[in-house]
């Protein structure tokens, strides 16, 4: 949880400048849908972030910090479809307050349910992970 506060901290920036750049291109329209459309385009960017972050090498800035890394429960590195899976999943759970992230006091293996549901797993930097396979 902690590492996830500190995401959140570490993400204002980004958010701010994708803010800009949307309001900048977007000045001359207005109309009904351009805040849906703004909403859309800052999940869009969060999903980006996870994703290249989750997939490149399993953890973002603050999850490095904190020594976590996510991968497949076989130690793997996570798919492009599973880290978009897990973010629009961990999203779902965040709007219905929370639910996603309170799950893990009652997972068996202290999950949480966006992990469970997705295939991924978060391991600690005293885990071993396997090793990604040699390029053939």
């Amino acid at each position: 949880m902690a590492s996830a506060a500190y995401d959140a901290i570490l993400l204002v920036p980004v958010l701010f400048i994708s803010s800009y750049l949307f309001l900048s291109l977007t000045q001359a329209f207005s109309g009904p849908f351009k805040r849906s459309l703004f909403q859309l385009w800052l999940v869009c960017v969060l999903a980006v972030y996870f994703t290249y972050c989750w997939t490149r090498s399993g953890q973002t800035l603050a999850m490095k910090t904190w020594r976590i890394r996510l991968a497949q429960p076989d130690g793997a590195p996570v798919r492009v479809r599973q880290a978009l899976a897990r973010f629009l999943l961990s999203l779902c759970g965040l709007l219905l307050f929370g639910l996603g992230f309170w799950w893990a006091l009652i997972d068996r293996d202290r999950q949480f349910l966006h992990d469970r549901l997705s295939g991924t797993r978060l391991f600690n930097h005293h885990a071993k992970l396997r090793a990604p396979p040699a390029a053939q």
